[in-house]
Parts: C-alpha cells; structure tokens; sequence
C-alpha cells in the first residue's frame, strides 16, 4: 500500500507534471498488470507501458514520486515495481556502508 505520509499535499504545484505525463492519454490497465498475468503477457504488457515511458516528458517527476511514496504496483517512471524496489534496496545499502 502507498504510504499515505509520504505524499506531499494537496497543493496544485505538487502534481502539475502529471498534467504533461505521455500515459494520460493511454488505458492505464497498461501500467498495472490484472490478477493472475504472468509471463510472456505480462512482459509484453509491460514492455509496452514502458516505452510509453520512454518518451514521456515527464519521466523523471513520476520515478521520484514512486520511489518517494513507495508505490507497490505499476510501471512508474519507466520502472516496474521489482525494478523500483530493487533501486530502494541498492540506496538502503549504500547508506548503511
């Protein structure tokens, strides 16, 4: 679940990138794998959601969001969420040397 302290307000200024994202004109079930996808579907799905990212002006606002709020599904910033934990994990211990 998305940590809700994390999140910085209700403040328009905060969210404004979303306005720009590349996946505001795209189903967004492209970004979140449905109960029970695996394999080649699930990687072709979020192969595509992925190069949507790519392009995406706003790319790098929507990964530090994720990475700030933790978000635990869906292609964030050109990340799934293995990927985006596995970059937690690396920080964490960085850190902790």
């Amino acid at each position: 679940m998305t940590d809700l302290k994390r999140l910085p307000g209700a403040f328009d200024h905060h969210w404004n990138w979303q306005l720009a994202a590349a996946c505001r004109a795209v189903d967004t079930g492209l970004f979140f794998h449905p109960f029970g996808e695996r394999g080649q579907a699930h990687d072709d799905r979020e192969e595509e959601a992925k190069k949507i990212c790519r392009g995406c002006p706003v790319r790098a606002q929507c990964l530090r969001h994720a990475l700030e709020v933790r978000e635990p599904y869906g292609v964030w910033g050109g990340l799934s969420e293995g990927e985006r934990a596995e970059l937690l994990d690396r920080a964490r211990a960085a850190r902790a040397a």
